[in-house]
């Protein structure tokens, strides 16, 4: 079974996408950056989703920390956000992110269908 580590602040969100995703995969959360980027080494999961307003360590820093680490570099990162300033998309792209989701422009089906076809589930 394919492991995502969801890194978000809003636990209703963090339910309804681990939920959606549940039977196919394990969803492990983290509320917080420091928490996120601990758990990404601890656990090397298949996918890491991020947001990037985060409390502790901003997504940015977590993107940059888990591309730096050769253990965790090679994790795919999708950034699901409410951030749509074209510097902070280009910012993410640039620090390694996979791909770059505004949460206002994506339904939930969006979201799991670009999870399910990076990690194939």
């Amino acid at each position: 079974m394919k492991t995502i580590l969801f890194i978000e602040d809003e636990s209703a969100l963090q339910k309804t996408i681990g939920g959606a995703l549940g039977e196919d995969a394990e969803v492990i959360s983290a509320l917080d950056g420091e928490i996120g980027v601990r758990l990404a080494k601890k656990r090397l999961p298949d996918l890491v989703l991020l947001d990037l307003v985060l409390p502790k360590k901003d997504g940015f820093q977590v993107l940059r920390e888990l591309k730096e680490d050769p253990a965790t570099a090679s994790i795919p990162v999708i950034v699901l956000t409410n951030l749509e300033d074209m510097k902070d998309v280009q910012r993410a792209l640039d620090l390694g992110a996979t791909t770059y989701l505004v949460k206002s422009n994506y339904q939930l089906e969006d979201v799991l269908a670009k999870v399910r076809e990076i990690v194939e589930l």
